[in-house]
C-alpha cells in the first residue's frame, strides 16, 4: 500500500496556502496547486500497516477515530502513488459521494487515526482525497447515475450534506426524490454556514447540478413547517427524511446581552455569503465587520471562520475567547492516546491571518464574559471579562472559577456568538408528535434512522446533534438506506 519504504524516505509535506497578507484581500479559497509528483510522494507514505485504523470511524473517548464513512484510504493511496489516477476514484466515491466536500472542511480524524502518526507524522489523507476527486471533474469522471424508477417517491427536508447524501443516495437506487430547502440556494451549510475562502460556492454548485441532472429536484425557499406543514409531506410522500439540522443557537445570558451589535455567529457569516454570492457585497445586506472592535465568544471552526471574514470586512481588531484552557502543543499520551482524536493545539487558518494582521494569536483562554456596557445609544461598547481555573466552588460543584483581581474591559464594537447549538429547531418535531433525546435531538437509532412516526426518518445533527460534516454525509448514506429497506424490503445501498 504505497511504497513499502515510503515512510522511512519521505517526510509529510503538508498542503500549501497562499500568504495571508495576500488571502486576506479576497474571498477565494486559501490552497495552492500541488506537484503532482508530491502527491505522489505523499501517497507513498502511507504504510502496509495491517490494520489501517483510518477506516475506522468509531467513536472514542466522544470523538471521532478514523473516517467515519469509511474511506478506503489505503488502497486510493497506493493506486495515486502508481498513477493510477482513476482507479483511485472509483475507490473513493465507493464509500464518499462527496469527496470535493470532505477534502475541504473535514478536520481529518482519519490522520488523527493513521497509525504512521503513532510515532511519526500521519500521512496526508486530506489533500491527497482534495487531489482525487479534483482531478476526476478536471477529467471529466464524475458522471450522473440513474436508476430504473421504482414508483417510490421521498421527501428529503434540508439540503445540506446529510439531506443531500440522503438524495443521492435514494435516487441511485431508482426513488423519485425531492428536496426542500428554506433558503434561496440549496447547500445548507456548505453554501451559507461556511465562508467561501474554505469551500468556494461554484464548488457546491458544481456538485447541485450533478444531482439535478440525475433527476433530483430542489424546492427552494419553502420551509417546511410553516410555508408546508411537515404533516403534508407525510401523507404525499411515501417516506420522508429529516435533515434540517442542529440550528437552534446556544444562548447568552449576561447583562447587557441585548443591546445593538450582538449576533449569532451564523447569521454572520450567512448573511455575508449571501450578499457576496448575490452582489460581491455591493448591496450592503450584511453585518460589517468595517472599522470595529470584534470579540468573538466562542472557539472552534465557526469561531476561525469569523475571525477571517471580519479580517476581510477591514476591522480594526479582533479577538476570541474561551473558557476552556489552551490545548497542549502535543499529543497528551496518556489522557489522549493515539488512536483517539488528537486534542492539541492548532493555528487555524484564520488565527494565521490575524497573527500576520495583529501580531498575536487572537484566542484569549479561560476567560469568561460577566457583562457587557453599551454606549448612550444602546449599543456595545465594552465587554467585561474574568479570568477562570476550572476546579470545585464551595458547594462542591465543578465549573469555572473566576480568578480574584483579574478583570478586563475590552473594546467591542461587534460581538459574535460562536458557542454552538442545542438542537433541532421544534417547529417539525412539535408538528409530527417526534419523540426526542435527552439533548432534545429527534430520536431515531444510529444505523436505523426510523423515528417514532411511521415513514419519517432522521439523520445528520438533526438526529446526532452538532457534528462534522463527514458524520452528517454518512448519516445521509444509512438513512437512505433504512428508507431503500422500508420501501423495498431490501437494499443495494452499503454502509
Amino acid at each position: 500500500m504505497g511504497k513499502a519504504t515510503g515512510f522511512l524516505e519521505y517526510e509529510r509535506i503538508d498542503p500549501k496556502k497562499r500568504p495571508p497578507e495576500e488571502r486576506i484581500g479576497d474571498w477565494n479559497e486559501i490552497r495552492i496547486e500541488r506537484d503532482p509528483e508530491v502527491i505522489k510522494t505523499q501517497a507513498a507514505r502511507c504504510m502496509n500497516c495491517g490494520i489501517p485504523f483510518c477506516h475506522g470511524g468509531v467513536l472514542l473517548n466522544g470523538m471521532a477515530a478514523g473516517c467515519p464513512v469509511h474511506n478506503l484510504i489505503p488502497e486510493w493511496n497506493d493506486l495515486v502513488y502508481r498513477g493510477q489516477w482513476k482507479e483511485a476514484y472509483k475507490r473513493l466515491i465507493r464509500t464518499n459521494p462527496f469527496p470535493e466536500f470532505t477534502g475541504r472542511v473535514c478536520p481529518a480524524p482519519c490522520e488523527g487515526s493513521c497509525t504512521e502518526g503513532y510515532n511519526m507524522e500521519s500521512v496526508t489523507i486530506h489533500e491527497i482525497e482534495y487531489e482525487i476527486i479534483e482531478r476526476a471533474f478536471a477529467e471529466g469522471w464524475v458522471e450522473t447515475k440513474k436508476s430504473r424508477p421504482t414508483g417510490k417517491k421521498v421527501a428529503v427536508v434540508g439540503s445540506g450534506p446529510s439531506g443531500l447524501s440522503a438524495a443521492y443516495y435514494l435516487n441511485h437506487v431508482g426513488h423519485e426524490v425531492t428536496v426542500y430547502e428554506r433558503n434561496d440556494r440549496p447547500g445548507g451549510l456548505l453554501m451559507y454556514g461556511i465562508p467561501n475562502i474554505k469551500i468556494d460556492k461554484g464548488i457546491v454548485e458544481r456538485r447541485i447540478n450533478l444531482l439535478k441532472e440525475s433527476g433530483i429536484k430542489f424546492v427552494l425557499n419553502t420551509e417546511v413547517g410553516r410555508d408546508i406543514s411537515a404533516q403534508e409531506l407525510v401523507d404525499g410522500y411515501h417516506a420522508v427524511v429529516l435533515c434540517g439540522g442542529a440550528t437552534k443557537a446556544r444562548g447568552f445570558n449576561v447583562p447587557g446581552s441585548d443591546l445593538k451589535g450582538i449576533y449569532y455567529a451564523v447569521d454572520f457569516l450567512k448573511a455575508n455569503t449571501k450578499s457576496l454570492l448575490d452582489s460581491k457585497h455591493q448591496d450592503g445586506n450584511y453585518i460589517s465587520a468595517k472599522d470595529k472592535n470584534v470579540i468573538i465568544i466562542g472557539g472552534g471552526d465557526t469561531g476561525t471562520d469569523c475571525v477571517a471574514t471580519s479580517l476581510r470586512h477591514g476591522c480594526r481588531s479582533v479577538y476570541q475567547f474561551e473558557i476552556m484552557p489552551e490545548p497542549p502543543k502535543e499529543r497528551e499520551p496518556k489522557s489522549n492516546p493515539w488512536p483517539e482524536w488528537p486534542k492539541q493545539l492548532k493555528v487555524d487558518y484564520g488565527q494565521q491571518e490575524a497573527i500576520a494582521f495583529a501580531g498575536e494569536d487572537p484566542r484569549n483562554y479561560l476567560i469568561n464574559t460577566t457583562k457587557i456596557v453599551g454606549n448612550d445609544r444602546g449599543e456595545v461598547a465594552e465587554v467585561h471579562t474574568v479570568e477562570v481555573t476550572w476546579g470545585r466552588d464551595a458547594q462542591g460543584r465543578f465549573g469555572p472559577q473566576p480568578v480574584p483581581g483579574s478583570e478586563k474591559v475590552w473594546k467591542a464594537d461587534l460581538i459574535l456568538l460562536a458557542m454552538g447549538f442545542l438542537g433541532p429547531e421544534d417547529t417539525i418535531p412539535n408538528e409530527l408528535g417526534l419523540e426526542r433525546d435527552p439533548r432534545s435531538n429527534i430520536k431515531a437509532e444510529f444505523e436505523e434512522h426510523q423515528t417514532s412516526a411511521d415513514k419519517v426518518f432522521a439523520a445528520g445533527d438533526m438526529r446526532r446533534g452538532q457534528s462534522l460534516v463527514v458524520w452528517a454525509i454518512q448519516e445521509g448514506k444509512l438513512a437512505a438506506r433504512e428508507v431503500d429497506r422500508f420501501l423495498m424490503g431490501k437494499t443495494s445501498i452499503r454502509s
